[in-house]
């Protein structure tokens, strides 16, 4: 088992360098259009081979919190990594500030 651990960690950690790589490569702006397009079908196979290796580690939590009898079962709510994250609310602009009118000052209009 202990091999197992060392085997997954050690095949995420690999995805990680890879696209690291990969992305590294794609922004330097040096690789042809097809090396870029084959870069970046890598990546895509990389990224979804690296969502199984965190969905089989939550797995394996989730069963190792049940087993526990004392924790309910971790819930983590499914994402979607092409989800963009959540606009702000858009701030409205402040109303306008209503200067007092003044009246031009008529030579009959003494205040005393």
């Amino acid at each position: 088992m202990a091999k197992e651990k060392n085997t997954a960690r050690g095949q995420y950690g690999d995805v990680v360098t890879r696209l690291q790589q990969i992305v590294e490569a794609l922004e330097g702006g040096e690789l042809s259009l097809e090396d870029s397009l084959d870069r970046f079908a890598e990546g895509i196979t990389l990224v979804k081979q690296g969502e199984g290796i965190l969905g089989d580690a939550e797995k394996r939590i989730e069963q190792l919190l049940s087993e526990d009898g004392r924790t309910a079962p971790l819930k983590v709510p499914e994402s979607n990594p092409n989800d963009a994250p959540p606009a702000a609310p858009a701030k409205q602009p402040a109303p306008p500030t209503r200067k007092p009118v003044i009246a031009p000052a008529d030579d009959d209009d003494v205040p005393f």
